[in-house]
């Protein structure tokens, strides 16, 4: 029988089976912490630092990525503060100036409540979530794919990048990317990126019930496991 520690999340008592993450165990009692990054099945490795929580410890607060963090006995845990919100939105916020083109980044920016761009667009087409690389090299066993350089001049790219020959077609590195997936007004050209406002009617019901995952409409982008139409598993 699986081993069960008592954490407490946003005031919440959950029973949590030992080694689950703390992104895990809210998400699975209906708890809404925003990620992105995440893949259902791969370790994290919280590189987009959209699921960043509280944690309590001894009177101290210490602001960490909750899909890296691992539950144990006693836990306190706070993942909707005025704190943990505003700066959750400056990161959702950077990331749209980083990557407008994005369906998964305009939606994880709305679900955290992100109401405008303050820094300039960049147009990206990639945000280097590390989804593409963590699939190949943690689920499938290739590295077919890796991340290269440092700060600036980091970037995802094949081995010398040419394609490797350990590449399987499998197409999992692009089904997993948030960039595939357009904003619903369609691409937006240099010099007319924005937040994309579409969906902001659906915000006003979530304003509501802010902290509580209700299965929302956001996160069918980057495949949200809460979402209607989730993700189902990968295949070997």
């Amino acid at each position: 029988m699986t081993e069960k520690v008592s954490v407490t999340i946003d005031g919440a008592i959950i029973r949590a089976p030992k080694g689950l993450s703390i992104l895990d165990a809210a998400l699975d009692h209906g708890i809404c912490i925003p990620h992105l990054c995440r893949v259902p099945a791969i370790s994290d490795l919280g590189a987009c630092r959209l699921c960043i929580v509280e944690h309590i410890q001894n009177g101290r607060s210490k602001v960490t990525t909750s899909c890296t963090l691992v539950v144990k006995e006693g836990m306190v845990i706070h993942s909707n503060t005025e704190k943990i919100k505003r700066l959750r939105r400056n990161i959702a916020e950077l990331l749209v100036a980083e990557a407008p083109n994005s369906r998964a980044v305009q939606d994880v920016a709305m679900r955290c409540g992100v109401k405008e761009v303050r820094y300039p667009f960049r147009n990206n087409n990639c945000i280097l979530c590390g989804r593409c690389v963590r699939i190949c090299t943690g689920r499938l066993g290739e590295k077919a794919i890796g991340f290269v350089g440092r700060g600036m001049d980091r970037r995802v790219v094949a081995p010398f990048d040419l394609k490797s020959k350990l590449c399987r077609e499998c197409g999992w590195c692009s089904d997993l990317c948030p960039m595939t997936m357009t904003p619903c007004g369609g691409p937006m050209h240099k010099g007319q990126e924005r937040l994309c406002t579409n969906c902001e009617s659906k915000q006003t019901s979530l304003d509501q019930m802010t902290g509580y995952c209700v299965a929302c409409y956001f996160g069918k982008g980057f495949q949200c496991e809460r979402h209607p139409e989730r993700f189902t598993g990968i295949e070997e």
